[in-house]
C-alpha cells in the first residue's frame, strides 16, 4: 500500500517527516514531497512539481494522500479527480501547526477517519471527523465491512441503512453466520422488517424491505483439472455451481489446487479475472489433511494424491466440506466453509 504527503512550508516539511513514520508503522510505504527550497531540511524529501499537478497520479498511485497545509489547497488539488467514495483514496489534510487532522474523503471505506486518529495521537494534535454516524456515537457499517474485507452488496442501501440509524429507526440484523459480542446501538436480531443488515452469502436474499446485504469471505474453493484446461471450461463448472448454492462470487476467500497446476494458464487466468487470491499446495500437504476425501486412483498416479479439489478447499479454509466434489469436462471442484464468526466490535 503506498501513501504520499504533500507540505509547503518548512514547518509542514519536518511536520512530513513525522507523519511518513506514522503511516510507514501502519503499513504504508511513504513518500514525502515539498517545494524545493525546503529540500535541504531531510535528505528523504523530494522536489515536488505542485500538489495540483500531481495530484491525478497521486490518486492512482495511492491508497492515502495527505496534504500538509490549508483544506483549501487539498480540496482544489483533488477536486477532478474525485469519482466515488468505494475507489478513492483517503484523503486527509493537516495544518501546518500540526494542531488539527482532517479526513476529508474515503473517510470509512477509505480509511481515512481511522487514520486520522491516529496520526493526531502520534502528532499530538486533535482529530476532526465529521461523518455524521462518527459524531453520533454510531456504528460505521462501510468502515466495519471494509476493515473485515466484507463485501458491501449496495452502497444506497448502506446510506440508507446509516441513514435510518442516525434517524434512531429501529435497525434490523440477521446473519447465517455465528454472532459474538453485544450488537451496536440501535440495532436488534429480526427476522424482517423495515430496514436491516442481512449478513450471508447470497447476494439477492432480502429479508427486509431494505436490506443491506454484507458478504464475508466464507469459503473456499479447491480446483483440480486437466492440463491446458481453459479459463472458460473452468467457468462452466464452478459459476453455474455457486449460483444453484446461492453463494456470491464475493462470498470466495480463495481457490485452491495442487503445486502442479501453479503454472496452469487457464487457473491462474480464472483467478485473476475474478479477483481471487490463489494458493498452491504439494501433495505431501495435501495428503496430511485430516477427513474423508473421494479417493481417486488416477489422480494418485498423475499427482501424488488421491483427491486435489476436496483436499486442497479443506488446507485452504481449515474448515469443513459443505460441497464434495464434483466434475465437468475435465474439471473438479470442491467447496469448503472458512470457520468464521461475526463481531461488530472487530475494527
Amino acid at each position: 500500500m503506498n501513501a504520499i504527503v504533500f507540505s509547503y512550508t518548512r514547518k509542514g516539511a519536518l511536520l512530513s517527516l513525522q507523519v511518513k513514520k506514522t503511516l510507514e508503522f501502519l503499513g504504508y510505504k511513504t513518500q514525502v514531497y515539498t517545494s524545493e527550497k525546503f529540500l535541504e531540511v531531510n535528505p528523504l524529501l523530494k522536489k515536488s512539481a505542485g500538489c495540483i499537478k500531481e495530484a491525478g497520479q497521486a490518486f492512482a498511485d495511492n491508497k492515502v494522500i495527505i496534504y500538509i497545509g490549508s483544506c483549501g489547497i487539498a480540496v482544489r488539488a483533488i477536486a477532478p479527480y474525485v469519482v466515488s467514495k468505494i475507489t478513492d483514496p483517503a484523503i486527509i489534510s493537516i495544518d501546518e501547526g500540526g494542531n488539527f487532522v482532517i479526513p476529508l474523503l474515503a473517510g470509512h471505506i477509505g480509511g481515512a477517519n481511522s487514520i486520522a486518529r491516529k496520526l493526531a495521537t502520534a502528532i499530538k494534535a486533535k482529530a476532526i471527523v465529521t461523518t455524521a454516524t462518527d459524531i453520533n456515537g454510531l456504528f460505521a457499517v462501510d468502515e466495519w465491512a471494509t476493515r473485515n474485507n466484507y463485501h458491501i452488496g449496495s452502497m444506497f442501501a448502506a446510506k440508507e441503512f446509516s441513514s435510518a440509524l442516525i434517524d434512531g429507526k429501529e435497525i434490523g440484523v440477521k446473519s447465517m453466520y455465528p454472532l459474538t459480542g453485544p450488537l451496536p446501538k440501535g440495532m436488534t436480531l429480526q427476522d424482517g422488517g423495515e430496514i436491516g443488515l442481512l449478513i450471508g452469502c447470497d447476494e439477492q436474499e432480502k429479508v427486509f424491505s431494505t436490506t443491506l446485504n454484507i458478504i464475508p469471505k466464507a469459503f473456499t474453493v479447491g480446483i483440480g483439472c486437466r492440463r491446458n484446461t481453459s479459463t472458460e471450461t473452468i467457468e462452466e463448472l464452478i459459476l453455474p455451481q455457486l449460483k444453484l448454492m446461492k453463494i456470491s462470487m464475493h462470498a470466495i476467500k480463495e481457490i485452491s489446487s495442487v503445486e502442479l497446476k501453479k503454472d496452469e494458464q487457464g487457473l491462474l487466468d480464472f483467478a485473476a479475472k475474478y479477483n481471487l487470491p490463489i494458493r498452491f499446495f504439494s501433495a505431501k500437504e495435501l495428503a496430511e489433511q485430516e477427513g474423508n476425501f473421494t479417493a481417486s486412483n488416477l489422480v494418485l498416479r498423475v499427482v501424488g494424491v488421491d483427491n486435489v479439489c476436496e483436499r486442497s478447499a479443506v488446507a485452504a479454509s481449515h474448515g469443513k466440506i459443505i460441497l464434495p466434489k464434483i466434475s465437468k469436462n475435465g474439471v473438479t471442484m470442491a467447496l469448503a466453509q472458512v470457520p468464521l464468526t461475526i463481531d461488530f466490535n472487530k475494527m
